[in-house]
């Protein structure tokens, strides 16, 4: 992923020495007390695969799993972040998953916030490392923790069958908008869910485009604004999540990040989420996209809204205040 048109904040540190990371990191966390400043000076600022080479030299020379060492010195929203960093990409996408359905009530933002916004590509790799970390499939235990029609799209989702193909059809948008969208819905008492999961859990990016445009036309409302008034609940979360990030996923995860933490409290585990997983995709866009929208930088946000060394390694992992 890094060099394909990365657009993180982190990305690979030049110079790099895993064992001698290695060596800081255990210095670090050795006798009483840990080094917090240490920690996160290395691993924010190291990518995923040189964080697996880390977590290597560490085995290595000290005998230990740095996980297991990570974990039994730190504790909270900072432990959260750090185990999280040490994971591949796929694999942190199957663990999140996994607590959000092993709980006692599923955490549903979590199913929608991974499954409506990774590339077919990214869900299938986290449906394999799923069944190899927990010896269970994902769609079985989707489906075992959620119902109804919210289920059904979620199921739709993790067949990864999206069109990848950049095409638009034309006749194929003027129908999807008129009769499956807004015939469907707005022009007649009760929503034909189905039709909108065919249409928006199937067709290509850009044929949706073209679609969202047809149906302002024929309706003369956003096709947001439609799905705000025909659905409730996570139905209406999950379509909503799929359109935004179709439209614009950056955008999407900002707006994400500002609801998690203005207000009274944070959801802490959007946050992390969100900053572990985009850290080096695509957070440059993200902190664009939220200072467009909301007029006040990422990186005040999280200032303002957290504290300590969780606070500390969210800003390095955010970047500098731009």
């Amino acid at each position: 992923m890094a060099a394909l048109g990365n657009r993180g904040t982190v990305t690979e540190a030049s110079g790099f020495n895993p064992e001698e990371d290695a060596q800081k990191l255990y210095n670090a966390m050795k006798g009483n007390g840990t080094n917090e400043a240490t920690i996160i000076e290395i691993l924010a600022h190291r990518t995923i695969a040189q964080r697996q080479k880390i977590k290597e030299s560490f085995k290595q020379s000290v005998g230990k799993e740095l996980v297991d060492c990570l974990k039994s010195e730190l504790s909270g929203n900072f432990e959260q972040v750090v185990v999280g960093l040490m994971m591949p990409a796929p694999v942190y996408d199957a663990y999140e998953l996994r607590n959000a359905i092993k709980g006692a009530g599923t955490e549903e933002a979590c199913l929608i916030d991974i499954l409506a916004s990774r590339t077919n590509a990214e869900v299938k790799e986290i449906i394999a490392t799923y069944k190899k970390e927990y010896g269970k499939s994902l769609d079985e235990d989707v489906s075992g923790d959620t119902s109804g029609m919210f289920q059904r799209v979620l199921v739709s989702l993790l067949t990864a069958g999206r069109d990848q193909s950049t095409k638009v059809d034309e006749a194929q948008a003027v129908q999807d908008a008129k009769q499956d969208i807004y015939e469907a819905g707005e022009a007649r008492w009760g929503t034909d869910e189905v039709k909108f999961l065919t249409v928006l859990c199937v067709r290509n990016r850009n044929h949706l485009l073209r679609v969202f445009q047809e149906y302002q036309k024929i309706s003369g409302w956003d096709i947001e604004d439609s799905i705000k008034r025909e659905m409730s609940g996570c139905l209406e979360d999950v379509f909503l999540a799929i359109v935004k990030c179709l439209k614009n996923k950056p955008a999407f995860f900002a707006e994400r990040l500002y609801k998690s933490m203005k207000g009274l409290g944070t959801t802490d585990s959007v946050v992390i989420r969100i900053m572990v997983a985009r850290a080096e995709i695509d957070m440059l866009d993200i902190k664009a996209e939220f200072l467009k929208m909301y007029g006040k930088t990422l990186h005040s946000f999280i200032k303002g809204d957290t504290s300590g060394d969780y606070s500390k390694i969210l800003l390095e992992l955010c970047g500098e205040e731009k």
